[in-house]
């Protein structure tokens, strides 16, 4: 059953990365969003080097090249993502980046004709019905945000999720491609053992990579990070991040029928979080489609795994 607890480890480490994610993610702090990035791609870039220095991967650097499209798609994603957070309330933001697994399942079956069972395109809808729910509660006033922003910045923020759940998706569904069949697979040197830690540890450099170009780019900005202390949340949530992606790779290794819908209960988890320790406070309706969003989530889950 430790496949069991490393699902319920994966939901509460992102749920614990989401509410440190927000808490770093400054609103009046211009470049917070990029800070963020420096501070996960460093966090993902030791723990890529612990990696190659303590398992034997036979890892090839060309791997990097090969895998870029995907770790992009990952990463520009999870830049918007951190931008929204800015301005957005964690429990409106997490579960709307959460469709990307909808809209992953309709990419499969627009682009590759695979089919939905009755049960999929059941929790899809429900998701839909949730989020344009939220969308039209922002739009009619239910909230502050086009007062205290201004509209233009209202729109960019809200549209930010969606941004992230769209890249996110996309990531997904070329990630197919890499990791469906080592034996058909674009990366070099891998076997059926390794594939996983290859794709994960491509990643993770190029995160690093990433998140060095940035660190340069402020510099040249004369955008004044600060010392390490100052940006505690944002260094916990990169952390939080990376141990759930660990506990990730254990628990799908199990049944993975139930495993699915733990891990995507983590949008309870941060809605929880967020309601205790940010204080959020939204509107009874808004909370009523995040409940209907969340459970189209889990029950997409449960489909897809069925």
């Amino acid at each position: 059953m430790s496949w069991l607890f490393f699902s319920i480890a994966t939901a509460l480490l992102w749920g614990a990365a989401e509410l440190f994610y927000k808490k770093g993610a400054l609103p009046n702090e211009k470049y917070s969003h990029l800070k963020i990035c420096v501070c996960v791609g460093a966090v993902m870039g030791a723990h890529a080097v612990f990696t190659l220095l303590t398992k034997d991967i036979g890892y090839n650097p060309i791997n990097l090249i090969v895998y870029l499209p995907v770790s992009m798609l990952y990463i520009v994603s999870m830049a918007f993502s951190y931008f929204g957070m800015r301005f957005l309330e964690e429990s409106i933001s997490d579960p709307i980046e959460n469709t990307s697994g909808a809209i992953c399942s309709l990419l499969c079956v627009v682009l590759l004709k695979e089919s939905l069972s009755t049960l999929s395109v059941i929790a899809i809808i429900i998701i839909m019905i949730g989020v344009l729910g939220v969308g039209f509660l922002e739009n009619k006033g239910e909230t502050q945000r086009k007062k205290n922003l201004g509209k233009k910045l209202a729109i960019v923020a809200f549209c930010m999720p969606f941004v992230y759940a769209l890249l996110d998706a996309f990531g997904s569904f070329v990630d197919i491609f890499y990791l469906d069949d080592f034996a058909s697979t674009p990366l070099i040197g891998v076997t059926e053992n390794t594939i996983e830690d290859v794709a994960n540890t491509s990643y993770e450099l190029t995160f690093a990579l990433f998140a060095l170009c940035l660190f340069i780019f402020m510099k040249v900005k004369k955008v004044k990070f600060g010392p390490i202390p100052q940006h505690k949340d944002k260094i916990l949530a990169a952390v939080f991040e990376t141990a759930g992606q660990f506990t990730y790779v254990y628990a799908l290794s199990g049944n993975g029928a139930i495993a699915a819908p733990i891990i995507s209960s983590v949008c309870i988890v941060s809605l929880l979080l967020s309601r205790i320790f940010l204080k959020e406070k939204l509107s009874w309706k808004t909370y009523a489609f995040i409940a209907v969003v969340i459970f189209g989530i889990l029950l997409l889950a449960v489909a897809e795994e069925l």
